[in-house]
């Protein structure tokens, strides 16, 4: 039954992915992404790892894509980038490209790092103990900004539906 899961999964992840690629609409590709989410979750939990699936569902199919469809939302999209925008666009993008491989880079030596050491993997109840004792300031004024930019978002969209 795992391995039929598994490749329903798998199946289910490429081919939405395959089709927020080809998807003309930002809306409808922003949609396929979040089933992506949703089934990279679902592998997550038939390898044995709760915590990542959860997380998976919850923070990236959950708030961050709703973040997306709701920026995707704010945009005109008939009209596009104009010309001059486009060249500080493309820089900022390949700029932006650079740090995240960068991150990547960086990501990779931890994880091998933390895989060699000799504490193992850390379990969720560590997670969450480290995150609302040693961690609970950074994390409360992540969400402070979460909602500031929410509300922030919100602000511009009844700007512009008066207007």
């Amino acid at each position: 039954m795992a391995i039929f899961l598994f490749f329903l999964l798998s199946i289910i992840c490429v081919v939405s992915v395959l089709a927020m690629i080809i998807s003309k609409n930002q809306a409808y590709s922003a949609l396929y992404l979040v089933l992506a989410f949703a089934c990279l979750g679902g592998l997550f939990g038939l390898l044995g790892a709760p915590f990542m699936a959860v997380v998976q569902i919850i923070i990236y199919a959950g708030a961050i894509m709703v973040l997306f469809i709701f920026a995707i939302m704010m945009i005109n999209l008939r009209e596009g980038i104009s010309p001059e925008k486009k060249k500080w666009t493309i820089a900022l993008s390949v700029l932006l490209a650079a740090v995240l491989f960068a991150e990547l880079v960086l990501a990779a030596k931890g994880a091998v790092a933390l895989m060699a050491g000799p504490e193992g993997s850390v379990s969720p109840k560590e997670i969450g103990q480290l995150l609302f004792t040693k961690y609970l300031y950074p994390f409360e004024i992540t969400s402070i900004l979460i909602i500031a930019a929410l509300v922030g978002a919100i602000v511009l969209v009844k700007k512009r539906e008066q207007e």
